[in-house]
């Protein structure tokens, strides 16, 4: 479970296998956990976590998007 960037709070991190999925990131925090589609940038799933709390770690996602692009294609294709 590689974590890929660090923001505050915010882990963003991959499981290892998901292979057979689109880009995506899964960002937890002490509360719980969500899961972005990265092409495009949506809310894929979201474990205990309060819709405000989502809306930042969204807008995050957006910042870092082409960068969250690129460590999800180093890591998941070879």
């Amino acid at each position: 479970m590689p974590t890929v960037l660090r923001i505050g709070p915010y882990r963003f991190h991959f499981y290892s296998d998901e292979y057979n999925e689109p880009p995506h990131i899964h960002v937890a925090t002490t509360d719980g956990e969500c899961k972005f589609w990265l092409t495009p940038v949506k809310l894929a799933a979201n474990r205990n976590l309060a819709p405000k709390v989502v809306r930042i770690i969204e807008k995050l996602v957006f910042e870092n998007e082409d960068f969250l692009i690129m460590k999800f294609q180093e890591y998941h294709v070879r």
